[in-house]
Formats: structure tokens, C-alpha cells, sequence
């Protein structure tokens, strides 16, 4: 009577791995970005003889984590890094979010100060409507920024 109380007890018992379909289900995360987090060496699945993805339970913490600091303005390169700081790879805990949260506040302070600025910039820029390449402060203000390069620049 006793291993039948076992049996049906271990039937109920939570999977120790999760396929791709579990995790994205579970997550909210499509598949093809479990695929993706994994090509940059965000997550790691264990593959079956039949070459099918499984992951640990504790894979749904890890893709919390990278959903939440990929939501507060994180680069996905950043959150690697982070991750990769970790001892052996574990998932990140309550600690190592307060940590990081601290070491990444400057970085946001940054972006947030420079959209500001931008912000400020273009209410001027929308009166006038010129985005003339030699007087537009936004597009590159008396070309003053040329020496640094193709693409977009922003004046301090």
C-alpha cells in the first residue's frame, strides 16, 4: 500500500527539466528568443539523444531576471556580463539584483540625463522644423561633431 502512495505521489512530482515549449509558456517568452538568449550565451539547455533543448526549473528565475533588467533600459550585453560574473553560472538571486541594480543606477542616471537633454532639444526642434544638416542642434549642430565619426552625436 505504501509504494502505491509513492508511485502516485512521484506521478504529481514537478518535472526536473522543462522542454522549450514549458519555459516559454511558463516565462512569457517566445520561443525563438529562448533560442536567441542562448545564442548569446544567456542560457544553456541541456540537449536529449534526440537533440531536444531541456532546462533546469531554475532557468525560469534566469529569464525573469534578464526580462526585468532588459525592461529597466539593460543592453543585452550588459546583462551577459552580469550573468557571467555569477559563481558557476547559478541563477541570480535577491543579492545579486540589489547589487547589480546599484552598479547599473550611474549607467541609467547617463541615459536618462542625455533623453532629457534630447527631449529639451527637440521642442525647439519641432518649432522650427528645418533639421537643416548646417543649424539643426539635433541632427549635428555647425557640423561641430564630425571629427567623431559616421553616425549620430550629441553635444554635452
Amino acid at each position: 500500500m505504501a509504494s502505491a502512495i509513492t508511485s502516485f505521489s512521484d506521478a504529481r512530482a514537478p518535472a526536473p527539466e522543462l522542454a522549450v515549449g514549458d519555459v516559454a509558456a511558463r516565462s512569457g517568452v517566445a520561443v525563438s528568443t529562448l533560442h536567441f538568449y542562448e545564442s548569446k550565451g544567456l542560457i544553456q539547455a541541456a540537449r536529449t539523444g534526440g537533440n531536444q533543448r531541456r532546462y533546469p526549473r531554475a532557468i525560469l528565475r534566469r529569464v525573469a531576471f534578464i526580462k526585468v533588467a532588459q525592461r529597466v533600459g539593460i543592453p543585452l550585453a550588459g546583462i551577459a556580463e552580469a550573468l557571467q560574473a555569477l559563481p558557476e553560472g547559478r541563477t541570480p538571486t535577491a543579492a545579486d539584483w540589489r547589487r547589480l541594480s546599484r552598479e547599473w543606477r550611474a549607467e541609467l542616471d547617463e541615459r536618462i540625463r542625455t533623453l532629457t537633454q534630447l527631449r529639451n532639444q527637440l521642442d525647439g526642434c519641432i518649432g522650427c522644423g528645418c533639421l537643416s544638416l548646417k543649424a539643426c542642434p539635433l541632427r549635428n549642430a555647425q557640423d561641430a561633431l564630425s571629427q567623431e565619426g559616421p553616425g549620430p552625436h550629441f553635444e554635452d
